[in-house]
């Protein structure tokens, strides 16, 4: 275990096809959950565990993001502006230097996950499983089993020493929830170009770099307008029975 990460990398460029028409006007980070942008929630969970820093990269409806996050001063946000995509692997690349050569939370613009009580928050639980000597990339995996309210894809599997290993036929036991700590070496050797992020996974799993960690809490994975939709009103209730 190392040191928890101070820096955080949000890929916000993606046009969110999928999810129209929720995003022909906003973009996908900032589309509402229970009356709150997406990305309100990630950031709320990096400050509350300690990252100070955080770089988003921007492209499609981007000026909508920067002018929400205009007056926050807590975190530091950066902000990459890519005129044209990078992808989320080139993206990352682009403005790798704001993560200051160290390990950092590198985390989907759209996900949305809850701590579990019992571990701790999802960024802790993440740093404390954290190699640097071992692990290039540690990803955060969801149970497939455990998704009710949005569909589930079974990205990956587990091996009894905590390696990831990606089933290419999409039938593993978990999801990629779109968190996890990344170690700047993945990119040595890259030039800056479109490319996607899942090439440099790829590699740090050939390499036995590339390990899972089971999100004990819930992740929703928003892809289509049902998604939002049955996950809005799950949390509309949730907040009912607590008020």
């Amino acid at each position: 275990m190392s040191d928890k990460p101070i820096h955080a990398f949000i890929l916000a460029a993606g046009k969110g096809t999928r999810l129209r028409p929720y995003t022909d006007s906003v973009p996908k980070p900032l589309v509402p959950v229970n009356s709150r942008p997406i990305l309100d929630y990630t950031l709320e969970k990096l400050i509350k565990d300690g990252v100070t820093n955080v770089t988003i990269n921007l492209s499609y409806l981007g000026d909508r993001i920067k002018e929400y996050f205009s007056d926050c001063n807590d975190p530091k946000i950066i902000f990459s502006e890519e005129n044209e995509l990078l992808d989320t692997g080139g993206g990352v690349l682009n403005a790798l230097s704001t993560m200051q050569g160290k390990p950092f939370y590198l985390i989907n613009g759209d996900a949305l996950w809850e701590d579990d009580s019992v571990t701790g928050t999802s960024l802790s639980y993440l740093a404390q499983s954290w190699d640097s000597d071992d692990m290039d990339i540690l990803l955060l995996l969801q149970p497939v089993s455990s998704m009710h309210l949005t569909g589930g894809v079974g990205d990956y599997d587990i091996s009894p020493d905590g390696k990831a290993i990606r089933n290419k036929e999409k039938q593993g036991q978990y999801m990629f929830t779109g968190v996890r700590i990344t170690h700047p070496r993945v990119f040595n050797g890259r030039e800056l170009s479109a490319f996607s992020f899942l090439e440099l996974m790829d590699k740090a799993e050939t390499e036995g770099k590339l390990y899972g960690l089971v999100h004990k809490g819930q992740w929703h994975h928003i892809s289509t307008p049902e998604d939002l939709e049955n996950v809005n009103k799950a949390m509309q209730q949730l907040a009912r029975r607590v008020s």
